[in-house]
């Protein structure tokens, strides 16, 4: 059997992450963001951790992964069950977690081949960064 070279798709992982942002494939973003293994990382309109509300997670749901783990800033925070039942009825699983945390996971998750979406809220200039 002949094998061949072929391209193979370059997946985003979390390259680093400090207090001001985070890197997806030593690209530095300082904005909250979605991330998911074979799509480019895309703004997600949340300034706030207090800011969230059911259409963040209807921008998710549309892209059906098997589980969401979600940055929270410096601190890990729940987010109030209500936020996320449209996802939780497609059973779609949501973990909440500090942002370093929720970097590391996703690079996991991702790393098993799981299909997973990284949410991270950063906060411009508020220093709660992944």
């Amino acid at each position: 059997m002949k094998l061949h070279a072929s391209s193979t798709q370059q997946y985003q992982t979390v390259t680093g992450y400090d207090e001001n942002g985070v890197e997806i494939n030593a690209q530095p973003y300082n904005y909250s963001l979605i991330v998911m293994p074979e799509t480019p990382p895309r703004a997600w309109e949340v300034a706030s951790f207090e800011q969230l509300n059911e259409a963040h997670f209807a921008q998710i749901l549309a892209d059906a992964p098997d589980v969401v783990i979600l940055g929270t800033g410096e601190r890990q925070r729940f987010v109030h069950p209500k936020l996320t039942a449209a996802l939780t009825m497609r059973r779609i699983g949501v973990e909440c977690m500090d942002s370093q945390a929720a970097c590391r996971t996703y690079n996991i998750l991702m790393g098993e081949g799981r299909k997973v979406t990284l949410a991270l809220i950063l906060a411009p200039g508020a220093g709660s960064a992944a």
